[in-house]
């Protein structure tokens, strides 16, 4: 997949594009779904399949406090889009100056140096300063610019549209199995493993300890059974989400223990931990003893769910 940040790179590439334009944040079957009718209909109308989104969420600019955290990183979201057969992505930098402009701007800056020829979006899709401009807009612009506009609807689970703040909902449950279902695949976190306390190891369970800069939404504090893929290599493995609550400020860290295994060195490689059920919530323990013990229980009930 071909990476820009201006439309005017797209021109000195490629001819004309079928368009996509949203955040994709997760990547979930709603998103899916509209990647696949922009893929299938720019194979048979020889245009190149191209998605316009964006660097970050729009509270990141007008309400930094409140913004939500991203689903997906920018890497796994890459990735994702290019599995989808996007052969363009148009990463734009969400600035002040792009949330200004008029649904008219955002269309003659964007879509027309793209060559666009048919553009898909949601159907509760708006654009432009404030939301001005709407998919009837769109298709007065695509009227006057030279692209048609196709609208392509939510997709439902148990009656209710997925979205991705319904998504992150579910996530801060600690239900990754709904997740699973809104995803079409299972919840993943991907990151650089680092040198921790190694505590684990004196329990005689050695974890590797993620990176704070890793990419993916951490689900609720608590315990999960999954998996830790390291390369080719599939791993069956329990996943511990939290923070020492008795130190203030202490970012929440992501831990994973690979079931049956001690001989692994992980230290230094990108890995993905891929998330299956919860085992528990979050728990505090009296004792060493007792945190032990129930480690033990947790890996048991870890290995038992993934049938290993």
């Amino acid at each position: 997949m071909f990476q820009i940040t201006d439309p005017q790179q797209f021109e000195a590439e490629f001819q004309s594009s079928a368009v996509a334009i949203g955040k994709f944040d997760g990547i979930h079957l709603g998103h899916q779904q509209l990647l696949h009718e922009l893929v299938d209909y720019a194979h048979e109308s020889a245009l190149v399949p191209t998605v316009i989104s964006f660097d970050r969420h729009p509270l990141a600019l007008f309400d930094p406090e409140n913004c939500p955290k991203p689903i997906t990183g920018a890497g796994q979201k890459s990735q994702l889009l290019d599995h989808s057969g996007v052969e363009v992505l148009l990463n734009l930098e969400f600035t002040s100056e792009l949330a200004g402009l008029s649904p008219l701007a955002f269309a003659e800056r964007h879509l027309v140096p793209l060559n666009t020829k048919m553009v898909f979006v949601g159907e509760d899709f708006t654009f432009g300063a404030g939301g001005a401009g709407n998919i009837e807009t769109l298709r007065e612009l695509g009227m006057a610019l030279g692209f048609r506009v196709r609208e392509v609807p939510h997709v439902l689970l148990a009656g209710r549209k997925i979205s991705s703040s319904d998504l992150r909902a579910v996530l801060d449950k600690g239900r990754v199995d709904l997740a699973a279902l809104m995803l079409g695949r299972e919840h993943e976190v991907s990151g650089l493993i680092e040198h921790g306390k190694k505590l684990g190891r004196t329990f005689g369970f050695p974890t590797a300890n993620f990176s704070r800069s890793s990419e993916g939404y951490l689900p609720a504090d608590g315990v999960y059974a999954g998996y830790l893929v390291d390369g080719e290599n599939r791993y069956p493995a329990a996943h511990s989400v939290g923070t020492n609550d008795s130190v203030a400020e202490v970012p929440r860290l992501l831990e994973s223990h690979v079931i049956g295994r001690d001989d692994l060195d992980l230290y230094g490689r990108e890995v993905t931990a891929v998330f299956v059920a919860q085992v528990r919530g979050w728990a505090k323990f009296e004792s060493v003893d007792a945190l032990i013990d129930q480690i033990s229980q947790d890996v048991a009930k870890a290995r038992d769910i993934l049938g290993e």
